[in-house]
């Protein structure tokens, strides 16, 4: 029989909402516990949820021994301190993306998560869905020769409101941390670190950009075109251009990977999961944890300090910049 862990969700907003309606899809994870700074949102939180307890801050939290692993979904400027206020009381912490502002804080947390050996990973289900490791598979068709470009969007659109978390430049604001992080992970999964970063973006009057376009180069001639943005609405699609065919794919499940090799076009459909795709990262922690790990062999904190090595340039060359943490 497995396990029964008991989950924390720290920071009581909407992607919390939609990660633990699909955590209560797993037997082994227990609602455990919701902490806001505010008890009323807490408790509101956890009882739409069904969590068994409300906490009104997240050290009370982070001090119950019946906690073993928290899920922080806090903007992304605070993912430094709250993880290190979970490690540092020995609970593991599952920390939504983009993981940290910068490669300097990603290390700080990679130094805690080893000095209190706790397990620590980024929430970044992608890497665990069905789909995207069907066209991970699909790539490595010799057939298709080699992989040339990757073309890649995330765009949906938002109003503007410097105080809301997308627009707050204190809050970790801007596109290329909120959604750009997905089409960069896409282009390092599939084609590496790019050798050369080329930038274009627009930057509002509050310092915050809300749109990226980016040029990836390679030493291969391979070359990642790669776009983010609250300003405009597509169909968010991936194509990925082979010397011989492509592949073609969108993030939601219930659509085909489309795949042309010499001329013949083939739709590849896959069964979709329970929920949204988030209980899948919750299970590979809760078997991390079943087998003594700190870190995961999957999505191991070195990957995750990769990705954000490249945001960190992407930044630089974009002139994008966080006044708190640069």
């Amino acid at each position: 029989m497995k396990k029964t862990y008991n989950w924390a969700i720290l920071g009581c907003g909407k992607i919390a909402r939609k990660f633990a309606e699909d955590l209560g899809l797993l037997e082994n994870a227990k609602l455990y516990a919701a902490a806001s700074r505010s008890l009323y949102n807490a408790r509101e939180f956890a009882n739409d949820l069904g969590f068994e307890k409300a906490y009104g801050s997240y050290d009370e939290m982070v001090q119950d021994p019946e906690v073993d692993i928290v899920y922080i979904a806090t903007p992304h400027a605070m993912h430094l301190a709250h993880s290190t206020l979970c490690l540092k009381h020995k609970k593991a912490v599952l920390c939504e993306k983009a993981f940290a502002m910068n490669t300097s804080e990603v290390d700080q947390m990679i130094k805690t998560s080893k000095e209190h050996n706790t397990f620590l990973m980024e929430a970044f289900w992608t890497i665990f869905s069905s789909k995207f490791n069907k066209v991970l598979e699909l790539s490595k068709d010799k057939d298709l020769g080699q992989l040339r470009f990757v073309k890649s969007d995330f765009m949906f659109k938002a109003d503007f409101d410097p105080d809301k978390r997308l627009y707050n430049i204190d809050l970790g604001a801007g596109s290329l941390l909120d959604i750009g992080i997905y089409p960069i992970f896409r282009s390092l999964m599939l084609l590496g670190k790019p050798d050369s970063i080329k930038t274009m973006a627009n930057i509002r009057s509050t310092g915050v950009e809300d749109s990226i376009s980016m040029l990836f180069g390679y030493k291969n001639g391979a070359m990642a075109v790669l776009t983010s943005s609250f300003e405009s609405s597509c169909n968010n699609e991936t194509e990925l251009c082979f010397e011989h065919g492509f592949i073609k794919f969108v993030r939601e499940p219930e659509f085909p990977i489309l795949i042309e090799k010499n001329g013949v076009r083939e739709e590849i459909y896959f069964e979709q999961p329970k929920g949204m795709g988030y209980e899948l990262e919750a299970v590979h922690v809760m078997e991390c944890l079943d087998k003594g790990l700190i870190e995961s062999p999957v999505l191991p904190l070195s990957l995750s300090r990769e990705l954000m090595e490249i945001m960190d340039a992407v930044r630089k060359d974009a002139g994008i910049v966080f006044p708190k943490h640069d």
